[in-house]
């Protein structure tokens, strides 16, 4: 069955593992989090659990987040205050979550296997090949042509294809890492320690999942 919770990225760091190898990590405050909804197929037409991270100061909630619904009284409906960051969570048991209760960091333990969505850090305006990994031209004299984008396809068409690689901004995209390690998990200060790299910059909200594709 499907689990997550939300939280933030701190930053990374280094851990000593059993054998005394070193173990790169990065450290996820994971929760507490808030059950704002329980979607269902009868009323949703899917099933799952909306989850809020953060409170928001009510001075500072707007009215509403999109056409109709009130941030804050969409809060108050499940006993809570206004939260910076909502997601959705599927493939849950429904039944296992109560409206208003708080999700923490103990719901994963170490050793298992997450997927991590964050936002990419954002790069800018890149050129091909920074930004398609595309090789450079030749660097001896004579050659006008060292960092381009290279050949955009065949002349009939006079036009250039969708898709094709360009120069064009870089990063700030919905990334998901799949199959990471849970090394550690802080109950007390709701911290969990993931091996290795999740997308995002520090203090970048993420988004921590049951891993679907799970070597174990």
């Amino acid at each position: 069955m499907m689990k997550g919770i939300l939280g933030k990225k701190i930053g990374m760091t280094q851990i000593f593992a059993e054998d005394g190898n070193v173990v790169p990590v990065t450290v996820i405050q994971a929760g507490p989090c808030v059950v704002l909804q329980k979607k269902q197929v009868q009323s949703d037409g899917y099933e799952a659990i909306q989850l809020g991270f953060e409170e928001r100061r009510e001075k500072l909630t707007k009215k509403s987040t999109g056409a109709t619904r009130p941030a804050k009284g969409h809060a108050e409906k499940a006993g809570a205050k206004p939260q910076k960051f909502i997601r959705e969570i599927r493939g849950v048991d429904l039944e296992s979550y109560e409206l208003g209760s708080e999700i923490k960091a103990d719901l994963f333990q170490a050793g298992e296997q997450v997927d991590v969505t964050g936002t990419s850090k954002g790069k800018g305006f890149a050129g091909a090949i920074k930004r398609h990994n595309q090789r450079r031209g030749p660097m001896s004299h004579g050659s006008h042509y060292h960092r381009g984008p290279g050949s955009l396809g065949p002349i009939a068409p006079n036009r250039v294809f969708k898709g094709q690689t360009l120069p064009g901004r870089m990063g700030g995209e919905q990334v998901t890492t799949q199959n990471l390690q849970v090394v550690q998990v802080d109950a007390e200060n709701n911290l969990i320690l993931i091996k290795g790299a999740v997308p995002g910059a520090k203090n970048g909200y993420v988004v921590i999942r049951t891993a679907v594709k799970s070597n174990a």
